[in-house]
């Protein structure tokens, strides 16, 4: 006779959202990249107008501060939080988010 068990395991997913700072497609991708980089990270979407990231992650495996840490080593502010001189400057100059000149070259678009 063949026993079999059937184990469901509680969901560890956590639903978050945060503002990240960026212009453009590019941004977006940069941004998205750090997140999903990030061990336990399974969706990251970036908003170019709301400037809204969401994101669902394994709670188990990493935390908002962590997927923040990432996307500021990307070069993009969060929330609360500035990403360093050295990280910014290594964006692509169209994507200089800082510069009011850039931001409003892309609000013309």
């Amino acid at each position: 006779m063949l026993i079999g068990s059937i184990t469901f395991a509680q969901s560890k997913n956590t639903k978050a959202t945060t503002e990240v700072d960026g212009v453009c497609e590019m941004c977006k991708a940069r941004i998205e990249k750090a997140c999903l980089n990030t061990k336990g990270v399974k969706y990251a979407k970036w908003d170019v107008k709301t400037h809204q990231l969401s994101l669902i992650f394994d709670e188990r495996k990493t935390n908002l501060k962590t997927v923040e840490e990432n996307i500021l080593a990307a070069g993009h502010d969060v929330k609360e939080t500035k990403a360093t001189d050295e990280a910014y400057a290594k964006v692509h100059h169209c994507c200089k988010y800082r510069d009011e000149d850039v931001k409003n070259d892309h609000t013309e678009e």
